[in-house]
């Protein structure tokens, strides 16, 4: 094992957390050849094989599994090393790792050019994911700083808001109901939906909105993307509930419409988050003192939003920093 290398390691611990060859090329940027060509030299130093296939599905074999927990050690004790390193750097000369979910995706770069704006010498480690993944990648560390919508429930972990996020319900302009003011969610439930994933950021919030209504949603059809999403509403193939910052522009442009639903839009908070015993290194520090000073002013500018009275945050049960 003396010749492994740390790439190696990587790799091999990507495939055996996604349990597939491909996915973990797409997490690392790679080819997939690329990857079973890191995995087979891992297994050729330990001069034993790692996975095993059975059915369509591979899984790990013995001394896989303790390759995994080896590995997993290793990494962990070289992104010490990192962050330790990183404390001498300072903020100029450190690396951000920040994720978020997909819904930040509509203005966060515009966030982190600002802040690479004014720390010359960053370098930026950004990644878009869903908010299970987001949770993942909080507990293997995998990610100094996450934003979302929805904190997790436990005391491992720090959250505080920084910017407000509005949910609106909304279609196309040809719909029968755009226009119709105060429309009850008794009525509205019985629209076809076009929705997101369960397990989704955007699926909570759309069980914390419609509450006891819920159970009469009319759900049409569930699309991971919520770029489909849009133009399946625009097409005129039902309604959706949105996050507001993800159709800013297709609003502008006229091609959707928020309805007006009582009780709609749901307010909620943007939160920046990190595990609690996380020795965040200066640079996460001062892009996390960076979102809670300007973030919600640039969310507001990169989305072309007019500014309007603060509406009160609607309240949440993620606990907040004593």
């Amino acid at each position: 094992m003396k010749n492994a290398t740390l790439r190696q390691l990587k790799v091999f611990e990507a495939v055996a957390r996604h349990r597939s060859f491909s996915r973990a090329a797409e997490e690392l940027h790679l080819t997939q050849p690329a990857v079973s060509t890191q995995v087979s030299k891992l297994e050729d130093h330990a001069g034993l094989p790692l996975f095993e296939q059975l059915g369509k599905k591979i899984h790990l074999t013995a001394a896989g599994e303790q390759m995994l927990q080896s590995s997993r050690e290793i990494i962990q004790k070289f992104q010490e090393a990192e962050e330790a390193m990183a404390q001498f750097k300072g903020v100029s000369g450190g690396r951000l790792n920040v994720s978020v979910i997909s819904a930040g995706d509509y203005f966060f770069p515009r966030l982190l050019v600002e802040f690479a704006q004014r720390h010359e010498g960053v370098t930026l480690n950004f990644d878009v994911v869903n908010r299970e993944e987001l949770l993942a990648q909080m507990r293997e560390n995998r990610t100094d700083l996450a934003v979302m919508v929805r904190p997790p429930e436990d005391e491992d972990t720090m959250a505080e808001p920084f910017a407000p996020h509005p949910y609106v319900i909304v279609s196309a302009p040809s719909h029968p109901l755009a226009g119709t003011p105060r429309i009850p969610v008794t009525r509205i439930v019985r629209e076809p939906f076009v929705v997101r994933e369960k397990g989704s950021d955007t699926w909570h919030s759309l069980v914390q909105g419609f509450g006891k209504n819920l159970q009469d949603l009319n759900i049409a059809m569930e699309i991971r993307s919520t770029e489909t999403i849009k133009q399946a509403v625009i097409a005129g193939m039902g309604v959706s509930f949105l996050s507001a910052h993800t159709v800013s522009r297709e609003l502008q442009a006229g091609s959707l419409t928020v309805l007006d639903v009582q009780g709609f839009p749901l307010m909620l908070n943007w939160y920046v988050v990190h595990r609690r015993a996380k020795r965040l290194p200066p640079v996460a520090q001062a892009f996390k003192n960076f979102l809670m000073a300007d973030g919600a002013d640039l969310i507001d500018q990169a989305l072309g939003v007019k500014k309007k009275p603060a509406t009160r945050a609607a309240p949440t049960s993620a606990r907040r920093p004593k």
